[in-house]
């Protein structure tokens, strides 16, 4: 009973800026398999997981484990994108940078 409290809360913890942004990146891995010609079926026999799980990574829901949206990715050939999202760390550069032009006056 918990747990499902749990799963229903996670919708909560996300801004609707967040699950917008997740629900983006569900449809992008989406319409990466259809531009593979691969389907949801073929997808659920080489990543393991069964339909229902497949539609809720497409969905973006927030509730699907990380490592769930990683295989996916990988079984349409895109975990490097996976490795680079926070390797770009802009915002951590700019911060990084300030303080050093601080430290050469």
């Amino acid at each position: 009973m918990v747990g499902d409290m749990a799963k229903r809360d996670l919708h909560n913890v996300l801004f609707p800026k967040q699950r917008k942004i997740l629900r983006h990146f569900g449809e992008d891995l989406l319409l990466a398999m259809k531009r593979r010609g691969f389907t949801k079926k073929l997808l659920c026999e080489r990543t393991g997981f069964d339909h229902k799980t497949v539609n809720k990574v497409f969905a973006g829901d927030p509730g699907v484990a990380i490592g769930t949206y990683l295989k996916v990715m990988a079984v349409l050939g895109m975990e490097s994108n996976f490795a680079e999202m926070a390797a770009h760390d802009e915002v951590g550069i700019k911060l990084q940078n300030i303080k050093l032009l601080e430290g050469s006056k």
